[in-house]
């Protein structure tokens, strides 16, 4: 019971930062309306880092400071968020939710690439299952462009490259720690990014906006990325890629009730697929399930 219970927490983990992280894409667009796009890059990581910084300095904080954990974060978190951001001014919350959902077939891909794949045909089926169901999800619509989505795209493949990464820079370090670390540099590198950018911030009068912000701080960012990195150190980079996609279909829906995004009958078949695909992807075989293979499997094998 113990041994199920330490295989399931990892999930629960995963599953939670994914919820969690369905949030951000709406929440984001609704951020915007208070601050420019580079800007709500640096103030979101400039205000989740200093509190986990903290909260790192007894867990291994010198050890988790490493070039690749700096440069990883930086690119990891800081650039794929700042692409983000600026791809939510010039597409919608559902093309972006339907680009976001092709990032667990990424990472696999990615993994099997360098030699680290471990994803068997029922995760690849999964993949594809959920992936239909994110079509199904994103066929509202919305106004989209072509920029827009193309910066969704760079800012996927650079985060499916990250999740492949991110297991050997967890590797015998603690997960907060590392977590504050690659805040950090995040921090660093978009702060004279939005300079160059926009230059000095330009902020707005915008009360919804700026209660997005603080909830994109606390919700989007402090919670999930620490439970998203405590999970991944604890499974494989595939297993962790499909909780993803719950990302997408989470932030499809809050995009429906706040921007009156279309969700439907096909959205929400959608959205059964895509939990469908991630229990494909990601859970164990159920033990009668797997006996009752075996069980085929040695009848084909068994003379008659």
């Amino acid at each position: 019971m113990v041994n199920m219970t330490n295989r399931r927490l990892p999930l629960l983990a995963l599953g939670l930062a994914g919820l969690l992280w369905g949030a951000t894409l709406p929440l984001t667009k609704l951020a915007l309306g208070a601050i420019d796009p580079g800007w709500l890059t640096a103030v979101r990581f400039v205000l989740a880092g200093a509190p986990l910084l903290w909260l790192a300095r007894g867990r291994g904080l010198r050890a988790a400071i490493s070039p690749g954990a700096l440069a990883w974060g930086a690119a990891g978190y800081g650039v794929v968020i700042a692409l983000q951001n600026l791809a939510l001014t010039r597409t919608s919350v559902t093309h972006a939710a339907l680009l976001v959902g092709t990032v667990p077939a990424l990472v696999a891909l990615f993994a099997l690439l360098l030699g680290r794949g471990t994803a068997r045909p029922r995760a690849w089926v999964g993949f594809g299952v959920a992936l239909a169901g994110l079509a199904l999800v994103a066929s509202g619509g919305g106004a989209a462009s072509v920029s827009g989505d193309l910066l969704v795209g760079v800012s996927l493949l650079l985060g499916a490259a990250f999740t492949v990464a991110q297991p050997g820079l967890l590797a015998g370090r603690d997960p907060i720690a590392v977590t504050a670390v690659q805040f950090g540099a995040s921090a660093v590198l978009a702060v004279p990014l939005a300079l160059v950018q926009v230059g000095a911030p330009q902020v707005r009068p915008d009360l919804t906006g700026w209660i997005a912000v603080a909830a994109l701080v606390v919700t989007g960012t402090v919670a999930p990325y620490t439970l998203f990195a405590w999970g991944q150190a604890r499974t494989t980079p595939e297993v962790a890629g499909a909780f993803l996609n719950l990302e997408p279909v989470v932030g499809t829906g809050a995009g429906a009730l706040a921007f009156g995004e279309a969700f439907g009958h096909l959205q929400f078949v959608g959205g059964i697929a895509v939990i469908g695909g991630i229990a494909l992807s990601a859970l164990p075989v159920p033990a009668g399930v797997r006996r009752l293979a075996d069980q085929v499997r040695l009848r084909r094998v068994l003379p008659v």
